[in-house]
This record gives structure tokens, C-alpha cells and sequence, in this order.
């Protein structure tokens, strides 16, 4: 690359955190787009050699100067979650002003590759609004004169995902769960490690630039065999019971009430988990090789990472969980 800063926005997140440690360690050259500069210093107290850049996408702030000699630029961020907005389902709106925003002002700086983190799910299906959101935004990204390496996953297991706290939460506050149709939907969750290692070795693969590929973990699942696992893990016993009328309201309804997780983000979850999530394309372990995490393992180290709430163990080797 012609210039060697690596924008990164959504770094106080869940993924762009991890990311942002991810890349230093690597040596890039980084800056940081966020709202609040106070609060990334409050995630990651030493900030040294960071540029950060306070900005907005939604209102197209702080662009200009955070584009400035920059190579490469991560898109990691997204509206689903708590907002000032009238209506819930406003994400979609709010997304696609900020991918809208983003990308002019990528083009307009002469950026060379765009990284952004999507969703899996087949377009020809019926998508959840969430889900349909996600790959629109990458649509938006490359609609222009942009590179962009687009990685689509499904349920990403790491501590503090929204994902796999939902599924922490149930597993550990119900011994009896009775749940909807879609627990028997099939997924092929990813360790939030493995998404580290894509997202960070796509730099260094030309190949990657104006791609859509998609990762998975090695193992294929039903959510009833995903929160299943997670008790095994934990030497819990647990027990699935589905009834035909559960909708995703109120689904959502009884997850808001075992989980901590807020009603915004709820909401856009379960009306995805009806789709399912697969990895039909593997180019990836072409293009980037790394050792695929088994769910059994991914799930044992969000535990052994996990600071707060229930279930977290003092290790990733004080895991349960024994082949057989």
C-alpha cells in the first residue's frame, strides 16, 4: 500500500477491539475513528502511538480527517443496538447513511482496500431485516470504485458477543428451556480468534481485495446443539423442549427476561436465527490459512476470558467439556 495507516473504526466493539490489539501487535500504523475518545481510553488505557479521530458516520463527521493517508480502512460498525431513534428497526436507515458516508469519503481520500465484517445467509433466502442489512452495506461499500474484502459469519463465540451471551445466559439460568422452531435451524458458528485471523491476514493477501468470502468454524450445528454444547462445556445438564407456537416476538419476549441483553439487540437476533447459516464457499482456507477452532474449545476460552456473569471459569484447562 501506498500509505501505510490503517484506519479501524468500531474499536470500542466487540470485534474492533479484539481487532485493534490484533493489529498492533502486527505493527500497523493505526487510527481510530470513534464517538468518544473517552471512552476508547477507557477500554484500552494505553493509547500510545494511536491516532484517534472523534467523528460520527451517521453525520458524515470527522471523515475527511480520518482518511487522510490512509491505506487501508476497516468498516466494523453498525446501528443495531441502543439509540435515540424513534423506531427499532431505524438500524437499517442509520446503516446505510453511515455505509453511504463512509464510502464517498474512502473514494474521495484514495483508499486503497476496505475490510468489512458481514453476515452469512444466502440472498435468495428469506433474510431477517438484521441480516439483509448487513450485506447491504457491503453493496454500498463496493458499489463504488472501492476494494473491498467483505467476510460474511454467522454466530461468532466470544466473550461478550451478543451471540454467545444470549446462549451463556440461557444455558446457565434454564435447566428446562422451551423453545421455538429455531432452535433445529443449522449454523456453523465461528471462534472470535479465527475471525481475528482473517480479518487481520487479509492485509497481507492481495487475493482477499474485492472479494465476498465467507467463515465458518469446522462444525456444523443446531442452536439446540450449540446451547446443548455450551452445557456439556460446563457440566451442566440441560434439556430442549420446542413448541410450534413461540413466535419471534415473543421469543424475544423470554429472552429479554434470562438475558441482559437489550430489547434492540434482541429483537434483530432471533428474527435471524430462522435463516440458516452455513458456509457454502471455503475459498478462505485457500486464501488464508489457519488452524479452524472446534466449537468445544472456542467455547472454553470465552468462558475462561469471561469477567462477568454466569459461567465463567477460572481457565480455558478447567473446561468439562470430554470428547466421548
Amino acid at each position: 500500500m501506498a500509505e501505510n495507516i490503517v484506519l479501524l473504526t468500531g474499536a470500542t466493539g466487540f470485534i474492533g477491539g479484539r481487532l485493534l490489539k490484533r493489529l498492533r501487535e502486527h505493527g500497523w500504523q493505526l487510527r481510530c475513528l470513534v464517538r468518544s475518545k473517552r471512552k476508547l481510553e477507557s477500554l484500552v488505557p494505553d493509547l500510545s502511538g494511536i491516532e484517534v479521530v472523534e467523528g460520527d458516520l451517521i453525520q458524515g463527521l470527522g471523515l475527511d480527517k480520518a482518511m487522510r493517508n490512509v491505506g487501508a480502512a476497516y468498516y466494523l460498525v453498525h446501528s443495531m443496538g441502543p439509540h435515540k431513534a424513534s423506531r427499532e428497526d431505524a438500524f437499517a436507515e442509520r446503516d446505510r447513511q453511515a455505509a453511504d458516508n463512509f464510502r464517498k469519503a474512502a473514494e474521495q481520500a484514495g483508499v486503497q482496500r476496505v475490510v468489512y465484517l458481514s453476515g452469512l445467509g444466502e440472498e435468495s433466502s428469506e433474510l431477517s431485516e438484521h441480516l439483509s442489512s448487513r450485506q447491504e452495506v457491503g453493496r454500498i461499500l463496493a458499489s463504488g470504485g472501492l476494494a473491498v474484502t467483505e467476510f460474511r459469519a454467522g454466530v461468532i463465540i466470544g466473550a461478550g458477543g451478543a451471540s454467545f451471551e444470549m446462549i451463556r445466559y440461557l444455558a446457565e439460568r434454564l435447566p428446562v428451556m422451551v423453545a421455538p422452531q429455531w432452535v433445529s435451524t443449522r449454523c456453523q458458528p465461528i471462534a472470535v480468534d479465527n475471525v481475528m485471523d482473517y480479518l487481520a491476514g487479509c492485509l497481507d493477501v492481495p487475493e482477499t481485495a474485492g472479494r465476498v468470502l465467507q467463515i465458518c468454524g469446522p462444525d456444523v450445528l443446531s442452536y439446540r446443539e450449540l446451547m446443548l454444547l455450551y452445557a456439556r462445556v460446563r457440566g451442566l445438564k440441560r434439556f430442549i423442549l420446542t413448541v410450534p407456537v413461540l413466535t419471534p416476538r415473543l421469543s424475544s419476549y423470554w429472552v429479554q427476561l434470562v438475558t441482559p441483553i437489550p430489547s434492540s439487540l434482541v429483537r434483530p437476533l432471533i428474527d435471524g436465527l430462522k435463516t440458516e447459516v452455513v458456509c457454502t464457499d471455503e475459498k478462505i482456507l485457500d486464501l488464508i490459512p489457519t488452524g479452524r477452532i472446534p466449537m468445544q474449545e472456542a467455547i472454553c476460552r470465552a468462558l475462561a476470558e469471561a469477567k462477568a456473569g454466569p459461567g465463567a471459569l477460572p481457565s480455558q484447562q478447567a473446561c468439562l467439556y470430554r470428547e466421548g
